[in-house]
C-alpha cells in the first residue's frame, strides 16, 4: 500500500477509513515531532453533499476548542486530496472498546457520559448540534485510563433551541425517531443518540439492534418499548437517565438543561480545572471557619471540598502530581475526622481509626493496581474488574458503603476466577495482592454498614455500641480461601 505524502509530516500507518476518506497515523518532521492523525479525503470520491460535510467539519473544528472534542491542528490540500491534521487518539473508538469488553461497568459508562455531556454542553453554548453521535465517532485517548473525545463533525449544524431541520442525516441505528418519521426535528436529536450510546455501553448492544434498515424502521415506527435486558442491574439514577433520554416523543424527552444537571452524571464534581478551583475555595473558607471555631461549618466545608478533590485525585495519571494532591487532601481528611469526633463528643474509637485507615490508603490508585492496569490490556475482563474496583474505592472514601461493597464484590467475582487460571509470574503476584486488598476493603465496607445502622439515642449508648461492633467478627462473603 502506498502511503500519501503530506508536507511537513511523515505518514506511519493507516488506522481507519470511511466512504470517502482514510485516516493515517503520522508525526511532524520538525520541532517536537508530535504524533497526529491525518484524515485524507479523496476529492474524486466527493459528491456535492460530501463537499459540504468537509467544509462544515473544517470550519467547525477551527472554532471548537474543548478538552473532550478532538482538536484540529491544521489542514491543507493538493490536486488529489484534502488533509485534515488532528490530534492523535491512541485508544481507538468507543465501539471497539465496547466490543472487546462486551459491556462496560456502570462506573465506566458514567465517566464516558460525563465527558460526552461536557462536550455537548460546550456545543450547546455555541448552538452547535452534532447530528451523528455514535460510538464510532467517540475516540479514546489511550488504552489504559482513556478519556473520550468527540469527533467527526461532518453532519453538524448550527441549531439553536428554537431552530428546526428536516434533511435526513446521521446513522440510522443512533438516529432519533423524529428524524426518520417526521418532517422536522431540533437539537434534541443528540439526546436520543446519547441514550442509545449509554444503552450500548451498559448492555453491549443498541436498543434497536437490527439485521437491516427495514427491521430497524419497523421497530421505530411501532414505538417498540425499550427495556433494560433481563438480569441486568443498574442504579436508579442510571435507569432514570436512560428513560429520560430514550423517549420517542422529543417533547417528553429530557431537555439539555435537565440532562446536564442529572444526578447520575454529577457534572458538578467531575474532574476539571473549574472543579479544582471550587475545591480550593471551599478549603480556604473551611480554614477561616475553623480558625473562628465555627466547627460545624468548617466540617461541612471540608467535606464539600472532598467531593471535588477525590475525583480529581483519582483521575490524575501523573504519579508525582497525584502524590502531591494526595498529601494535601490527606490533611483535609485528617482535620475533617478530628472535627467529626469533636462534634460527636466522642474520643477516637477503634472503628473510627479503622475508617481513617481506609481513607488513608484509598485516595490514589496504588502502584500495584497501576501496574496491573497496564498488564490487563490483553485481558478485557480483568480491565473491567479493575475499573469496577477503582470506583468501589471512591465510593468507600465518600462514605457510600453499600455501593462500595456491591462494587468490590462484583470486581472480586471477576478477578478470583482469573487468578485461578493465571500462571506463576509477576502478574499473578500483583493480582493476588490486589484481591487480598479488596477483600479487606469489602469487609471494611460491610462493617461500616453495620455501624451506621445502629440506632443510638445518646452519646453514651453510641460509644457502647461502637465498642461492641468494633470487637464483633464479620464472616466474609469472599475470603482468602478462594485465592488458592
Amino acid at each position: 500500500m502506498t502511503l500519501p505524502v503530506v508536507e511537513g509530516y511523515i505518514i506511519v500507518e493507516k488506522i481507519g477509513s470511511g466512504s470517502y476518506s482514510t485516516v493515517y497515523k503520522a508525526f511532524k518532521k520538525e520541532g517536537n515531532r508530535d504524533v497526529v492523525a491525518v484524515k485524507c479525503v479523496d476529492k474524486v470520491k466527493l459528491s456535492g453533499s460530501a463537499v459540504d460535510n468537509i467544509i462544515t467539519e473544517i470550519s467547525l473544528l477551527k472554532k471548537l476548542k474543548h478538552e473532550y472534542i478532538v482538536e484540529m491542528k491544521d489542514f491543507s490540500w493538493d490536486t488529489r486530496c484534502i488533509y485534515i491534521i488532528m490530534e492523535y487518539c491512541g485508544g481507538g473508538d468507543l465501539s471497539c472498546f465496547i466490543q472487546k469488553r462486551h459491556k462496560l461497568p456502570e462506573a465506566t459508562c458514567k465517566r464516558f457520559l460525563q465527558q460526552l455531556a461536557s462536550a455537548l454542553k460546550y456545543l450547546r453554548s455555541k448552538n452547535v448540534c452534532h447530528m451523528d453521535l455514535k460510538p464510532q465517532n467517540l475516540l479514546l485517548t489511550s488504552r489504559v485510563n482513556p478519556k473520550l473525545k468527540l469527533a467527526d463533525f461532518g453532519f453538524a449544524q448550527y441549531l439553536s433551541d428554537e431552530d428546526h431541520q428536516s434533511s435526513l442525516r446521521g446513522s440510522p441505528l443512533y438516529m432519533a425517531p423524529e428524524m426518520l418519521l417526521n418532517t422536522q426535528y431540533d437539537a434534541r436529536v443528540d439526546l436520543w443518540s446519547v441514550g442509545v450510546i449509554a444503552y450500548e455501553c451498559l448492555f453491549g448492544r443498541a436498543p434497536y439492534s437490527s439485521q437491516n434498515f427495514q427491521e430497524l424502521a419497523e421497530k421505530i415506527k411501532s414505538r417498540l418499548k425499550i427495556e433494560v435486558p433481563h438480569g441486568s442491574h443498574i442504579s436508579k439514577e442510571c435507569r432514570d437517565l436512560l428513560n429520560g433520554l430514550l423517549k420517542h416523543d422529543p417533547s417528553s424527552r429530557i431537555d439539555f438543561e435537565d440532562f446536564f444537571k442529572h444526578p447520575f452524571l454529577d457534572l458538578e464534581h467531575m474532574p476539571s480545572e473549574e472543579s479544582y478551583q471550587k475545591a480550593i475555595a471551599l478549603v480556604k473558607e473551611a480554614v477561616v471557619k475553623d480558625s473562628e471555631k465555627d466547627w460545624s461549618a468548617a466540617f461541612k466545608l471540608y467535606c464539600d471540598s472532598l467531593l471535588y478533590f477525590i475525583p480529581i485525585v483519582n483521575d490524575e495519571v501523573d504519579a508525582q502530581k497525584r502524590m502531591a494532591l494526595r498529601a494535601r487532601v490527606d490533611e483535609y481528611i485528617n482535620r475533617a475526622e478530628d472535627l467529626k469526633q469533636s462534634l460527636n463528643g466522642l474520643e477516637p474509637s477503634c472503628s473510627s481509626k479503622s475508617q481513617r485507615a481506609v481513607m488513608d490508603n484509598i485516595i490514589a490508585s496504588s502502584s500495584s493496581r497501576s501496574k496491573l492496569e497496564h498488564m490487563a490490556v490483553v485481558t478485557p475482563s480483568l480491565a473491567t474488574a479493575l475499573d469496577i474496583g477503582k470506583y468501589a474505592e471512591q465510593y468507600l472514601l465518600e462514605g457510600q458503603y453499600s455501593l462500595a461493597l456491591e462494587k468490590f464484590e462484583s470486581a472480586l467475582n471477576i478477578m478470583i476466577p482469573i487468578l485461578s487460571q493465571e500462571p506463576p509470574g509477576p502478574r499473578r503476584e500483583l493480582l493476588h495482592q490486589q484481591i487480598k486488598l479488596w477483600l479487606e476493603r469489602a469487609e471494611n465496607a460491610k462493617a461500616f454498614i453495620s455501624l451506621f445502622q445502629l440506632d443510638s439515642s445518646s452519646v453514651e449508648n453510641k460509644e457502647q455500641d461502637l465498642g461492641c461492633k468494633a470487637g464483633a467478627s464479620h464472616q466474609p462473603i469472599l475470603n482468602e480461601d478462594n485465592l488458592a
